[in-house]
C-alpha cells in the first residue's frame, strides 16, 4: 500500500499537469485547496519532489511549483520512491534500497524471497509503465 503522502504527491502532480500554462508556477495554497491536501503537509511533499528532480520552483511574488518535465515522462515508480522509498515488499528484494533481512540466515534458501520478487516485479511493472499523463488520460 502506498502512503497517504505518496497519494497526495500524485494528486498534486496531476493538478500541476492540468494547468493551462505549464510554464506558470502554481501556488501551494491553490493546490492545497483544489486537492484538499493540508497545506503544511503539501509543502513538505512538494519540497521532496523538487529535491528529487520531479518539480521545479520559483520563489517570490508569482512563485510556486511547476513540473520539471512533461507529465508523460514522470512515472509512478519515480514518485513513489521519492516519497515512500522502496517499492519492494521486503528490503532483500529491493532494487534501489537493498538490505539484508535480520532474521534470514540464507537468501538462497529463503522460501519467502522468490514470492516477494514476483510481487515486486508485478508492482514495479505497473509503476514504471504508468505516467502522470496516463493517469490524466484514464479520465477520458
Amino acid at each position: 500500500m502506498i502512503s497517504k503522502k505518496a497519494k497526495y504527491a500524485l494528486k498534486a502532480l496531476t493538478r500541476l499537469a492540468v494547468q493551462d500554462d505549464p510554464k506558470k508556477p502554481v501556488l501551494i495554497s491553490e493546490i492545497s485547496e483544489k486537492e484538499n491536501i493540508p497545506k503544511k503537509f503539501l509543502e513538505a511533499i512538494l519540497l521532496e519532489l523538487r529535491n528529487n528532480g520531479i518539480l521545479t520552483s520559483v520563489k517570490g511574488k508569482g512563485g510556486g511549483y511547476m513540473l520539471r518535465m512533461p507529465p508523460s515522462e514522470i512515472n509512478l515508480a519515480k514518485v513513489i520512491r521519492a516519497i515512500d522509498g522502496p517499492i519492494a515488499p521486503v528490503l532483500c528484494v529491493s532494487l534501489n534500497f537493498y538490505g539484508k533481512c535480520d532474521d534470514c540466515s540464507s537468501e538462497e534458501k529463503c522460501r519467502i524471497r522468490p514470492v516477494m520478487e514476483k510481487i515486486r516485479d508485478a508492482n514495479l511493472s505497473v509503476y514504471e509503465n504508468t505516467s502522470i499523463q496516463d493517469m490524466l488520460n484514464a479520465d477520458k
